[in-house]
Protein backbone atom coordinates (compact mmCIF):
# COMPACT_ATOMS: atom_id res chain seq x y z
CA UNK A 1 0.00 0.00 0.00
CA UNK A 2 1.13 3.42 -1.13
CA UNK A 3 -0.13 6.47 1.23
CA UNK A 4 0.82 10.17 1.07
CA UNK A 5 0.73 12.21 3.91
CA UNK A 6 0.13 15.98 3.47
CA UNK A 7 1.36 17.58 7.14
CA UNK A 8 1.36 21.15 8.78
CA UNK A 9 2.37 24.55 7.31
CA UNK A 10 3.32 24.83 11.34
CA UNK A 11 7.21 24.53 12.37
CA UNK A 12 6.33 24.00 15.76
CA UNK A 13 3.64 21.13 15.37
CA UNK A 14 6.02 19.26 12.12
CA UNK A 15 7.12 16.32 14.43
CA UNK A 16 3.71 15.24 15.36
CA UNK A 17 3.43 13.80 12.10
CA UNK A 18 6.34 11.15 12.95
CA UNK A 19 4.12 8.89 15.15
CA UNK A 20 2.24 8.22 12.11
CA UNK A 21 4.93 7.52 9.86
CA UNK A 22 6.30 5.13 12.60
CA UNK A 23 2.45 3.25 12.43
CA UNK A 24 2.11 3.39 9.17
CA UNK A 25 5.24 1.41 8.29
CA UNK A 26 5.42 -1.46 11.14
CA UNK A 27 1.86 -1.87 11.28
CA UNK A 28 0.75 -1.46 7.88
CA UNK A 29 3.90 -2.00 5.89
CA UNK A 30 3.19 0.54 3.92
CA UNK A 31 4.95 2.61 1.49
CA UNK A 32 4.93 6.29 3.07
CA UNK A 33 5.51 9.38 1.13
CA UNK A 34 5.24 13.11 2.90
CA UNK A 35 4.50 16.73 1.52
CA UNK A 36 6.19 19.32 3.93
CA UNK A 37 7.27 23.17 4.26
CA UNK A 38 11.10 23.11 3.00
CA UNK A 39 11.38 24.87 6.79
CA UNK A 40 9.90 21.81 8.15
CA UNK A 41 12.44 19.01 6.12
CA UNK A 42 15.67 19.08 9.01
CA UNK A 43 13.25 16.80 11.11
CA UNK A 44 12.82 13.82 8.40
CA UNK A 45 15.81 13.94 7.36
CA UNK A 46 16.98 10.34 8.44
CA UNK A 47 13.35 8.77 9.20
CA UNK A 48 13.74 5.22 8.27
CA UNK A 49 9.51 5.68 8.57
CA UNK A 50 9.70 7.50 5.52
CA UNK A 51 10.16 6.61 1.58
CA UNK A 52 10.17 9.58 -0.30
CA UNK A 53 9.44 13.85 0.34
CA UNK A 54 7.96 15.80 -1.47
CA UNK A 55 8.10 19.79 -0.82
CA UNK A 56 4.99 22.63 -0.61
CA UNK A 57 7.28 25.32 -2.01
CA UNK A 58 5.69 25.06 -6.00
CA UNK A 59 2.22 25.51 -6.68
CA UNK A 60 -0.59 22.81 -6.02
CA UNK A 61 -1.05 22.67 -9.23
CA UNK A 62 2.43 21.40 -10.47
CA UNK A 63 2.79 19.52 -7.20
CA UNK A 64 -0.19 17.84 -8.26
CA UNK A 65 1.14 16.59 -11.24
CA UNK A 66 4.61 14.81 -9.45
CA UNK A 67 1.88 13.20 -7.05
CA UNK A 68 -0.56 11.61 -9.57
CA UNK A 69 2.56 9.68 -11.36
CA UNK A 70 3.10 7.37 -7.93
CA UNK A 71 -0.76 6.23 -8.03
CA UNK A 72 -1.63 6.20 -4.40
CA UNK A 73 -3.71 4.04 -2.34
CA UNK A 74 -4.45 6.99 0.09
CA UNK A 75 -4.27 10.42 1.02
CA UNK A 76 -4.13 11.89 4.56
CA UNK A 77 -4.50 15.15 4.52
CA UNK A 78 -3.62 16.72 7.71
CA UNK A 79 -3.41 20.72 6.77
CA UNK A 80 -6.74 20.55 5.40
CA UNK A 81 -6.21 24.02 3.93
CA UNK A 82 -7.41 25.37 0.33
CA UNK A 83 -3.77 24.39 -0.93
CA UNK A 84 -4.41 21.18 0.54
CA UNK A 85 -7.69 20.63 -0.66
CA UNK A 86 -6.07 21.66 -4.54
CA UNK A 87 -3.01 18.85 -4.04
CA UNK A 88 -5.33 16.15 -2.90
CA UNK A 89 -7.37 15.98 -5.38
CA UNK A 90 -7.27 12.99 -7.86
CA UNK A 91 -3.92 11.70 -6.34
CA UNK A 92 -5.14 8.54 -4.87
CA UNK A 93 -8.04 6.63 -4.87
CA UNK A 94 -8.92 7.31 -1.05
CA UNK A 95 -8.43 10.15 1.10
CA UNK A 96 -8.74 10.88 5.37
CA UNK A 97 -8.89 15.05 6.19
CA UNK A 98 -8.16 15.63 9.34
CA UNK A 99 -10.60 17.99 10.98
CA UNK A 100 -8.37 20.40 12.38
CA UNK A 101 -11.18 22.36 14.18
CA UNK A 102 -10.34 25.85 13.66
CA UNK A 103 -13.94 26.96 14.50
CA UNK A 104 -13.71 25.73 18.18
CA UNK A 105 -10.07 26.63 18.60
CA UNK A 106 -11.34 30.12 17.44
CA UNK A 107 -14.32 30.34 19.77
CA UNK A 108 -11.94 29.07 22.89
CA UNK A 109 -9.66 31.38 22.48
CA UNK A 110 -12.58 34.46 21.89
CA UNK A 111 -15.31 32.99 24.39
CA UNK A 112 -13.01 30.22 26.73
CA UNK A 113 -16.62 28.10 25.79
CA UNK A 114 -13.99 24.64 25.28
CA UNK A 115 -15.77 22.08 22.97
CA UNK A 116 -11.98 20.78 22.09
CA UNK A 117 -11.14 17.05 22.34
CA UNK A 118 -8.81 15.86 25.30
CA UNK A 119 -6.82 14.01 23.53
CA UNK A 120 -3.00 15.28 22.19
CA UNK A 121 -3.58 15.81 18.43
CA UNK A 122 -1.02 13.02 17.91
CA UNK A 123 -3.78 10.96 19.16
CA UNK A 124 -6.20 12.75 17.40
CA UNK A 125 -3.95 11.82 14.18
CA UNK A 126 -4.21 8.16 14.82
CA UNK A 127 -7.68 7.97 14.80
CA UNK A 128 -8.40 9.22 11.88
CA UNK A 129 -5.71 6.35 10.61
CA UNK A 130 -8.55 3.78 12.07
CA UNK A 131 -10.38 2.94 8.73
CA UNK A 132 -6.66 1.71 7.62
CA UNK A 133 -6.76 -1.23 10.69
CA UNK A 134 -4.28 1.21 12.68
CA UNK A 135 -4.37 1.23 16.53
CA UNK A 136 -1.31 2.86 17.52
CA UNK A 137 2.00 1.89 19.40
CA UNK A 138 1.75 4.65 22.14
CA UNK A 139 5.53 4.55 21.54
CA UNK A 140 5.82 8.64 21.31
CA UNK A 141 7.58 11.35 18.88
CA UNK A 142 10.42 10.42 16.60
CA UNK A 143 13.34 12.23 15.86
CA UNK A 144 16.29 10.75 14.19
CA UNK A 145 19.59 13.34 15.03
CA UNK A 146 22.52 12.84 11.99
CA UNK A 147 26.19 11.86 13.73
CA UNK A 148 27.47 14.82 12.24
CA UNK A 149 25.64 16.96 13.74
CA UNK A 150 25.90 15.50 17.58
CA UNK A 151 27.28 18.52 19.66
CA UNK A 152 30.66 16.98 21.67
CA UNK A 153 30.90 18.15 25.04
CA UNK A 154 34.00 20.06 24.64
CA UNK A 155 32.66 22.12 22.15
CA UNK A 156 30.71 23.45 25.29
CA UNK A 157 32.44 25.95 27.51
CA UNK A 158 34.10 24.54 30.77
CA UNK A 159 31.51 25.37 33.28
CA UNK A 160 28.64 23.38 30.76
CA UNK A 161 30.61 20.32 30.65
CA UNK A 162 29.76 18.45 33.99
CA UNK A 163 25.50 19.05 32.80
CA UNK A 164 23.46 21.99 31.96
CA UNK A 165 19.75 23.14 31.61
CA UNK A 166 18.56 24.38 28.30
CA UNK A 167 16.16 27.12 27.86
CA UNK A 168 14.65 27.22 24.44
CA UNK A 169 13.46 30.75 23.90
CA UNK A 170 12.42 30.71 19.99
CA UNK A 171 8.93 31.89 19.83
CA UNK A 172 6.76 32.72 16.56
CA UNK A 173 5.29 35.66 18.37
CA UNK A 174 6.42 37.74 21.65
CA UNK A 175 3.49 36.78 23.18
CA UNK A 176 4.63 33.17 23.22
CA UNK A 177 7.83 34.69 25.04
CA UNK A 178 8.37 35.28 28.55
CA UNK A 179 10.02 39.61 28.65
CA UNK A 180 13.54 39.91 29.20
CA UNK A 181 13.44 40.40 32.67
CA UNK A 182 10.99 37.29 33.73
CA UNK A 183 13.54 35.24 31.68
CA UNK A 184 16.28 36.67 34.02
CA UNK A 185 13.92 35.58 36.62
CA UNK A 186 13.68 32.13 35.44
CA UNK A 187 17.51 31.82 35.15
CA UNK A 188 18.27 32.89 38.58
CA UNK A 189 15.83 30.62 40.37
CA UNK A 190 17.18 27.37 38.13
CA UNK A 191 20.54 28.29 39.55
CA UNK A 192 22.60 26.12 37.67
CA UNK A 193 24.46 26.10 34.06
CA UNK A 194 22.20 27.47 31.27
CA UNK A 195 22.33 26.96 27.30
CA UNK A 196 19.51 29.36 25.38
CA UNK A 197 18.95 27.43 22.70
CA UNK A 198 17.55 29.94 19.63
CA UNK A 199 17.69 31.14 16.16
CA UNK A 200 19.31 34.05 14.73
CA UNK A 201 16.08 36.26 16.20
CA UNK A 202 16.69 35.44 19.49
CA UNK A 203 20.40 36.28 19.60
CA UNK A 204 20.32 40.00 21.14
CA UNK A 205 17.80 38.74 24.27
CA UNK A 206 20.27 35.69 24.61
CA UNK A 207 22.85 37.92 24.78
CA UNK A 208 21.45 40.49 27.32
CA UNK A 209 20.38 37.69 29.57
CA UNK A 210 24.17 36.41 29.21
CA UNK A 211 25.68 39.52 29.90
CA UNK A 212 23.57 40.06 33.03
CA UNK A 213 25.37 36.88 34.80
CA UNK A 214 28.44 37.67 33.49
CA UNK A 215 30.60 39.28 36.84
CA UNK A 216 31.72 42.90 36.55
CA UNK A 217 34.33 42.63 38.52
CA UNK A 218 36.68 40.55 40.77
CA UNK A 219 34.70 41.63 44.31
CA UNK A 220 31.53 40.91 42.52
CA UNK A 221 32.36 37.79 41.52
CA UNK A 222 33.48 37.05 45.24
CA UNK A 223 30.10 38.13 45.91
CA UNK A 224 28.08 35.70 43.29
CA UNK A 225 30.35 32.86 45.15
CA UNK A 226 29.26 34.17 48.64
CA UNK A 227 25.21 34.04 47.71
CA UNK A 228 25.92 30.30 46.32
CA UNK A 229 24.68 31.89 42.63
CA UNK A 230 25.62 29.24 40.63
CA UNK A 231 23.48 30.76 36.99
CA UNK A 232 26.37 30.85 34.29
CA UNK A 233 24.76 31.44 30.89
CA UNK A 234 25.99 30.55 27.63
CA UNK A 235 24.33 31.71 24.55
CA UNK A 236 23.83 29.08 21.65
CA UNK A 237 21.06 30.96 19.88
CA UNK A 238 22.92 31.51 15.70
CA UNK A 239 25.56 29.85 16.24
CA UNK A 240 24.25 26.07 15.82
CA UNK A 241 22.01 24.74 13.22
CA UNK A 242 18.79 22.69 14.33
CA UNK A 243 20.57 19.50 14.48
CA UNK A 244 22.96 20.73 16.46
CA UNK A 245 20.67 22.59 18.80
CA UNK A 246 18.65 19.01 19.11
CA UNK A 247 21.58 17.67 20.05
CA UNK A 248 22.12 20.15 22.68
CA UNK A 249 18.07 19.42 23.95
CA UNK A 250 19.15 15.39 24.08
CA UNK A 251 22.38 16.02 26.17
CA UNK A 252 20.71 18.40 28.57
CA UNK A 253 19.58 17.33 32.10
CA UNK A 254 16.51 19.50 32.16
CA UNK A 255 14.57 21.46 29.44
CA UNK A 256 13.06 24.74 29.77
CA UNK A 257 11.07 25.78 26.84
CA UNK A 258 7.89 27.92 25.11
CA UNK A 259 5.19 26.39 22.75
CA UNK A 260 7.52 25.85 20.22
CA UNK A 261 9.21 22.81 17.74
CA UNK A 262 11.83 22.60 20.52
CA UNK A 263 9.60 21.35 22.92
CA UNK A 264 8.74 18.42 20.71
CA UNK A 265 11.88 17.73 20.00
CA UNK A 266 12.84 17.50 23.87
CA UNK A 267 9.80 14.89 24.22
CA UNK A 268 10.89 12.92 21.34
CA UNK A 269 13.97 12.69 23.03
CA UNK A 270 11.97 11.80 26.88
CA UNK A 271 13.28 15.14 28.43
CA UNK A 272 11.70 15.93 31.88
CA UNK A 273 10.42 19.56 30.53
CA UNK A 274 9.15 22.42 31.75
CA UNK A 275 6.32 24.52 29.41
CA UNK A 276 6.04 27.78 29.93
CA UNK A 277 2.51 28.97 28.21
CA UNK A 278 1.82 32.91 27.52
CA UNK A 279 -1.17 33.50 25.35
CA UNK A 280 -1.36 30.27 23.98
CA UNK A 281 -2.85 27.09 26.10
CA UNK A 282 -1.64 23.22 26.68
CA UNK A 283 -5.35 22.64 26.08
CA UNK A 284 -5.25 23.20 21.97
CA UNK A 285 -3.57 19.69 22.47
CA UNK A 286 -0.15 20.56 21.21
CA UNK A 287 1.80 19.84 25.03
CA UNK A 288 4.53 17.33 25.19
CA UNK A 289 3.33 14.09 24.17
CA UNK A 290 4.74 10.77 25.85
CA UNK A 291 6.76 12.45 28.23
CA UNK A 292 7.19 13.63 31.84
CA UNK A 293 6.33 17.56 31.48
CA UNK A 294 5.58 20.48 34.22
CA UNK A 295 3.51 23.13 32.75
CA UNK A 296 3.51 26.71 33.86
CA UNK A 297 0.33 28.75 33.21
CA UNK A 298 -1.52 31.69 34.83
CA UNK A 299 -5.25 30.78 35.30
CA UNK A 300 -6.20 33.60 36.60
CA UNK A 301 -6.58 35.33 33.77
CA UNK A 302 -10.10 35.87 31.87
CA UNK A 303 -8.56 36.75 28.48
CA UNK A 304 -6.19 33.47 28.59
CA UNK A 305 -5.58 31.72 26.39
CA UNK A 306 -5.93 34.72 23.58
CA UNK A 307 -4.94 33.47 20.10
CA UNK A 308 -3.53 30.05 19.05
CA UNK A 309 -0.70 31.39 17.47
CA UNK A 310 0.05 34.51 19.29
CA UNK A 311 0.49 37.92 18.94
CA UNK A 312 3.51 40.74 18.61
CA UNK A 313 1.82 42.52 21.82
CA UNK A 314 -0.75 41.48 24.31
CA UNK A 315 -4.03 42.65 23.16
CA UNK A 316 -4.86 43.78 26.15
CA UNK A 317 -1.44 45.58 27.14
CA UNK A 318 -0.89 44.25 30.77
CA UNK A 319 0.77 41.21 29.42
CA UNK A 320 -0.19 39.34 32.62
CA UNK A 321 -0.07 35.72 31.23
CA UNK A 322 3.86 35.90 31.38
CA UNK A 323 4.31 38.99 33.73
CA UNK A 324 2.22 37.46 36.67
CA UNK A 325 3.39 33.69 36.06
CA UNK A 326 4.92 31.76 38.89
CA UNK A 327 7.96 29.77 38.53
CA UNK A 328 7.33 26.89 41.58
CA UNK A 329 10.16 23.99 40.34
CA UNK A 330 12.77 22.23 41.89
CA UNK A 331 15.85 20.70 40.24
CA UNK A 332 17.93 18.76 42.39
CA UNK A 333 21.69 18.89 42.80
Amino acid sequence: MKILIINSVSSQESLLVSPLLRVLKTELGAETHLVIHEKNRNPFQLNPYLDKVYLSTQSPFQLRKDLKKEHFDYTVDLRNSSYSVILRLGVSKKTLVFNNRRFKRWLYSKTKLNLLPTKHKVDQYVDLLKPLGIKGDNLGIDFFLPEKDFVENDWLPDSHQNGYVAIAIEGSYYTKKLPVNRLIELCDRINKPIILIGDSQDVAVADEVELFFQPGSKEEEQEIEKLNKKTVIFSACGKFNFNQSASIIKQANWVFTYDNQMMHVAAAFKKRIYTIWGSSSPLFGTYPYRTQFTVFENNKLSCRPCSIDGYENCPKGHFQCMNDLNFDFYLPD
